[in-house]
């Protein structure tokens, strides 16, 4: 629904899990399509856009504005935070301080767009949880398949993109892939029950995803949960 006078901001998790991609395209390539797609939406309607963004720590705060040009100084903001290869870690991601900064920040009433992989030092239930009751807040989540799977690839060696930590794993034991997909499983469903009780919806974004497509089935399963709480109004009414 239109609304003119009510910004949208994009709250930006470029930390360093976010560079990672087993194919092709990373996440934060997703992130990046994401939104160029919804900001351009937005503004050629005439809707102001902002963003925080964050890396190790929150590093650059863009005032919401309008028109194309805009939305271009936000996407270059986006790829100006890629870290070169070879740059060296910057610990752990800390999602509570960008969500704690964007609850002080954004003041009025905002829809408010969270991209993040949400592979974070925890804490940030409750400061997501805070933004939903002034704001209309949405879940990006970036993931990528390896997340979820090790195929049999012999002896390879993991690394953790955010600390640094290496180790060498025999990816062709069907014990251990079995027991990560347990354990990704695990987190897996503790992520979706944190951000149901934060009270968002959620869009997963997938680097195998076709953008678009996932737009609009989000979309789409909008519409009928909207329909769903006004038959629910009507019945309570009557």
């Amino acid at each position: 629904t239109e609304d003119r006078e009510m910004a949208a901001w994009f709250v930006l998790d470029l930390s360093r899990s976010v560079d990672f991609g087993s194919g092709p395209r990373a996440k934060r390539e997703i992130s990046a399509g994401f939104v160029g797609v919804v900001a351009r939406l937005l503004t050629r309607h005439g809707n102001r856009v902002g963003a925080l963004v964050y890396g190790s720590e929150l590093e650059a705060v863009i005032p919401p504005r309008t028109g194309r040009a805009h939305v271009l100084h936000l996407l270059h903001a986006m790829e100006r935070r890629a870290e070169p290869r070879g740059a060296k870690p910057g610990g752990t991601t800390r999602l509570a301080e960008l969500l704690d900064a964007a609850g002080n920040m954004i003041r009025r009433r905002s829809a408010i767009f969270v991209v993040s992989d949400f592979l974070s030092a925890p804490g940030w239930e409750k400061p997501l949880g805070r933004l939903t009751q002034r704001h209309e807040v949405l879940a990006v989540r970036l993931s990528d398949p390896l997340e979820r799977q090790l195929p049999d690839l012999g002896l390879v060696p993991l690394t953790d993109a955010e600390t640094g930590e290496q180790l060498w794993v025999d990816t062709h034991d069907r014990g251990f892939r079995k027991r990560f997909i347990r354990l990704a499983h695990e987190r897996e469903v503790a992520l979706r029950e944190a951000l149901a009780r934060a009270g968002v919806d959620t869009l997963e974004l997938s680097t195998e995803d076709d953008l678009v497509e996932a737009i609009v089935r989000f979309v789409d399963l909008r519409k009928r949960r909207i329909r769903a709480v006004g038959r629910q109004a009507k019945v309570v009414g009557s």
